[in-house]
């Protein structure tokens, strides 16, 4: 799990911050490059802070401008504590706050939840958050579009980069490939995105937006990595493969897939979990 642990602070104090990540920037394609691709800009607006994680304002690719806006963290991150193997949490009341940013990661604004719309540490690591507002209420007040969920299963290879708004601080790597079971302590989640090692994230990390830097999509949620070669344990998660082997990689880390999420959201950014083509495990 990525909570900002005092250990992680003690780190940071001892490392003079770690490892310097990669920090996006403003670009456009060069005149002259006008048949290749033009790659997003991705920066910070749209993330927000949490008191001890990251995450983002999102919205599925059928959100209305007046829907009540979401804000996307991890499972681990629940103010309530972590849900345990086999729980689903919704519709429970929150009045949790978010620091919103703006693109050079200034706290422009808070926003404040009224209701945890999903939340499970099962099969995946998230939490939706429904706010007070709504995406065009954010857009009048800051000037701030919400980040949009790809729909469609991540490709490896892709360039991707993780955005804390806890540290704003922004890292740059590669999807590796996916992990058929992560195995962390007591929990499981299927089909998990392993990043190459330049995505060396730490506590504080957890529930930043994954972010495909050619169309600006999210494309998953940061949520852990292993920290100590430890195996299958909290903070030491595991990978095992279809036939049961185990392999541990110490010092890479894990974000969970959110392709699958819009399906379970309908008109109104309501959460239907009976959709059809809605695979989020069920209360």
């Amino acid at each position: 799990m990525k909570k900002p642990l005092v250990a992680a602070l003690s780190s940071l104090a001892l490392a003079g911050l770690g490892a310097t990540p990669a920090i996006a920037a403003p670009h456009t394609a060069a005149p002259h490059a006008a048949a290749k691709a033009v790659k997003a800009t991705v920066d910070f607006a749209g993330t927000v802070s949490l008191s001890n994680c990251s995450g983002s304002v999102i919205r599925f690719p059928n959100s209305a401008a007046t829907d009540p806006a979401l804000v996307l963290t991890n499972g681990h991150c629940l103010e309530t504590g972590m849900p345990g193997p086999g729980e689903v949490i919704t519709g429970q009341s929150s009045s949790r706050s978010f620091g919103l940013l703006n693109s050079a990661g200034s706290r422009i604004g808070t926003l404040r939840a009224n209701q945890v719309v999903y939340s499970t540490m099962t099969d995946t690591d998230v939490t939706i958050y429904r706010t007070t507002t709504t995406y065009a209420a954010i857009k009048n007040s800051y000037g701030i579009s919400p980040l949009t969920v790809q729909d469609t299963h991540p490709v490896a290879g892709t360039a991707i980069k993780v955005v804390s708004g806890y540290w704003k601080r922004i890292y740059s790597c590669n999807i590796d490939g996916f992990v058929y079971r992560l195995k962390e302590g007591d929990w499981t989640f299927k089909d998990s995105v392993r990043y190459t090692s330049a995505c060396n994230t730490i506590g504080g990390t957890s529930g930043s937006p994954v972010i495909d830097t050619a169309t600006g999509k999210v494309v998953a949620v940061n949520n852990t990595g292993n920290e100590d070669g430890e195996r299958c344990t909290v903070n030491n998660p595991c990978e095992v493969d279809a036939n049961g082997n185990v392999t541990v990689r110490q010092g890479i880390n894990y974000a969970q897939e959110i392709y699958n999420i819009p399906a379970c959201f309908t008109t109104g950014n309501k959460l239907n979990l009976s959709a059809a083509g809605c695979t989020l495990p069920k209360p």
